[in-house]
C-alpha cells in the first residue's frame, strides 16, 4: 500500500475537484472556524467577516484541498476495489482467496461487509465510503478470508493475524457503532 497520503486506495493521485465555482460566505457569527462544502457544483466555504482579502484566499485554497482529498478517499469505486482485493489477497493470504465479484452496496446497514463464498462474492457497505484506508482493507480482507474459511472459528482468525492493523480497525470500527448509539447535542436551532 503506498504511504503517500496523497494517492488512494487505487494508487492514483486525488482527483481534482469538479466544482466550476466557489462561493465564499462571511459570517459575523463565525469567529475562528472555516469549513467549506459542496453544493451542487459550487463550492461554498464559510469563514468569519474579520478575515483579511490574503487569509481568505489562503483558506478558500485549504479547504478546496480538503475537500478533494476527502471525495478522493470516498470515490474508491467497484473496479478499484476489486484490484485492492487482489493485492491483499497477495499480500496476506498468498494468492489464494480470488473473488468473482467485489462493489460497493448500500443495503447494509447492519454490517460493514458480507461474503457468499459459493458464489465468490464480496460486497462492503457504502458506509466504509470515506473511512480510513486500513479499515477499509481489514473489512475486505475479513471478506476475502471468508472465501478460504466460512466461519469466525481459529482459522479464520489465523489469517487475519498477517495483517497488521486488524486490531486497530476493528477498534475503529466499534467506536463508529459506540458513536452512533450516543444521544446527539441539540443544534443551534434547537436550543
Amino acid at each position: 500500500m503506498s504511504a503517500d497520503p496523497a494517492q488512494s486506495l487505487s494508487g492514483q493521485p486525488p482527483r481534482a475537484p469538479r466544482t466550476s465555482a466557489v462561493e465564499v460566505r462571511r459570517s459575523a457569527r463565525r469567529r475562528r472556524t472555516v469549513s467549506a462544502y459542496r453544493e451542487g457544483d459550487v463550492t461554498v466555504v464559510l469563514i468569519p467577516a474579520r478575515m483579511s482579502a490574503a487569509e481568505e484566499k489562503r483558506w478558500v485554497t485549504v479547504m478546496l484541498d480538503k475537500l478533494a482529498a476527502q471525495e478522493s478517499r470516498r470515490r474508491l469505486g467497484d473496479d478499484e476495489l476489486s484490484a485492492r482485493a487482489a493485492q491483499l489477497s497477495a499480500q496476506y493470504l498468498g494468492g489464494r482467496a480470488i473473488p468473482r465479484t467485489v462493489r460497493w452496496v448500500t443495503n447494509q446497514n447492519s454490517r460493514w461487509g458480507s461474503c457468499t463464498p459459493a458464489e465468490g462474492s464480496i460486497r462492503l457497505s457504502h458506509r466504509l465510503q470515506g473511512m480510513p484506508e486500513y479499515v477499509v482493507d481489514y473489512v475486505l480482507l475479513h471478506e476475502l478470508a471468508h472465501l478460504l474459511v466460512p466461519g469466525h472459528g481459529p482459522d479464520f482468525w489465523k489469517l487475519l493475524e498477517s495483517y497488521p492493523r486488524t486490531e486497530r480497525a476493528r477498534g475503529y470500527l466499534e467506536g463508529v457503532v459506540a458513536a452512533a448509539r450516543l444521544p446527539h447535542p441539540p443544534t443551534a436551532r434547537e436550543e
